[in-house]
């Protein structure tokens, strides 16, 4: 239900009006659990329904996969630089994908619209993070396909895996922040004021 409330002097009239999506709502979740929403209005309930948690766990997945690959890539001597060894890609890039799928994680549990813009800072991060990590490992893949032996098979299929991974962490990045912008940056109040005309 819409709300107004109407503020009048002799200068001038103002109106505020509360859109009827901001709330106090209650979201069931598919797992039963009741979340209230402190801030909540219906674009909160949508950022819920996109299921952030599920996407959120998969970010923390796909981190801590391209972390161990990091750590294994960084244990192999090989005969030639492979960048993302060099780069340090696979740790500050793991660490940024885990951070994003946390606050994924968080703010469907919290469903409060300071954790959903934290969460869509991350994400829109995690997405930068994730393009620079494709182009970088499809230089690396067109160095090691130009090379032959044991250790490019190896390296290759590993750089596979990793772009695979990243591909998708870049897609879920991006889901999670088309929702979070529009929970976030949804109006919620109109205000219009109207002069009042003087006598004099």
């Amino acid at each position: 239900m819409e709300t107004s409330k109407v503020i009048s002097t002799d200068k001038a009239t103002v109106v505020i009006q509360v859109n009827p999506q901001v709330t106090q709502n209650i979201v069931n979740g598919d797992d039963g659990q009741e979340t209230r929403g402190a801030n909540g209005n219906t674009a909160l309930a949508e950022f819920f329904k996109a299921q952030p948690k599920a996407l959120g766990t998969v970010q923390i997945m796909i981190g801590l996969v391209i972390f161990l690959f990091g750590v294994v890539r960084t244990t192999e001597i090989v005969p030639y630089p492979v960048i993302s060894v060099f780069s340090a890609l696979t740790f500050w890039g793991s660490l940024i994908y885990i951070a994003a799928g946390s606050l994924s994680v968080a703010a469907q549990n919290k469903l409060h619209l300071c954790v959903v813009k934290a969460s869509l800072i991350m994400n829109v991060l995690s997405a930068i993070t994730a393009v620079i990590a494709i182009f970088l490992m499809s230089i690396e893949m067109a160095m090691l396909s130009e090379r032959w032996g044991y250790y490019k098979i190896i390296y290759l299929g590993i750089s596979v895996i990793m772009l695979v991974f990243t591909i998708t962490q870049f897609i879920i990045s991006i889901c999670i922040s088309g929702f979070a912008c529009k929970a976030t940056f949804r109006d919620s109040t109109v205000v219009n004021v109207a002069l009042n005309q003087s006598g004099h």
